[in-house]
């Protein structure tokens, strides 16, 4: 196993580097997305060819502020981004809520719970990115997720190949158990950033991160 940290652990790194005045929180979001959308291209160097389709499924928290980064990052490469929202963008931490502005500005947010998981996939995405739920999961995941998880699941076991990067963790994994807490989506990449989670290694997580990048973000 290569080396892990717990989440109250990152979270104690991600403050101290915030309270040294060294880096900002909204830095470390923009590193984030960079590292993701880095890794991904690294992983299918065909999505680097020209413009591509992409889907960024963002939740409510800073996880879903990084997936807003990489939308936008996508989308200044060309891409045709689609973004689904998990929750109310009114109650997004103040970061979180800083990218989510500068996306709107770039195209529309749809809401989570009326979006249809296998329509989505008939428009053929060249990436899916998993921007929900990060580290520190530890309730059942809402229905809005369960719907679009399973059906994105059973697309793929069927069906897709479309790649699909979670944003340090699979969304519905508790990133220090390893446990599934309800519907994970499952991911062919996990881009995690400093070290690697307990989670990715443990329990259901080692099946459905699929490969583990670790990534600096200069904590």
């Amino acid at each position: 196993m290569t080396e892990t940290i717990s989440t109250a652990d990152m979270r104690a790194a991600e403050a101290k580097a915030i309270a040294s005045g060294k880096v900002t929180g909204a830095e470390l979001m923009e590193r984030a997305g960079e590292a993701v959308v880095d890794a991904a291209l690294d992983e299918w160097p065909e999505l680097a060819e020209g413009p591509k389709k992409g889907i960024v499924l963002c939740g409510p928290g800073n996880n879903g502020g990084d997936g807003f980064v990489v939308a936008r990052l996508l989308a200044e490469r060309g891409w045709t981004v689609e973004v689904i929202l998990l929750g109310d963008p009114g109650k997004l931490p103040e970061d979180a809520r800083k990218n989510y502005d500068k996306w709107v500005a770039l195209g529309p947010v749809l809401p989570m719970g009326k979006i249809d998981g296998w329509a989505v996939m008939q428009k053929h995405p060249d990436l899916i990115v998993d921007a929900v739920f990060g580290t520190g999961l530890s309730r059942k995941v809402p229905w809005e997720f369960v719907m679009i998880s399973q059906e994105l699941n059973l697309y793929e076991m069927n069906a897709g190949r479309e790649p699909i990067v979670a944003i340090d963790i699979p969304s519905g994994v508790n990133s220090d158990t390893g446990e599934e807490l309800g519907e994970a989506l499952g991911s062919n990449l996990t881009v995690t950033f400093h070290k690697a989670k307990l989670g990715h290694h443990l329990g259901r997580g080692k099946v459905l991160s699929g490969k583990v990048v670790v990534r600096d973000i200069g904590l």
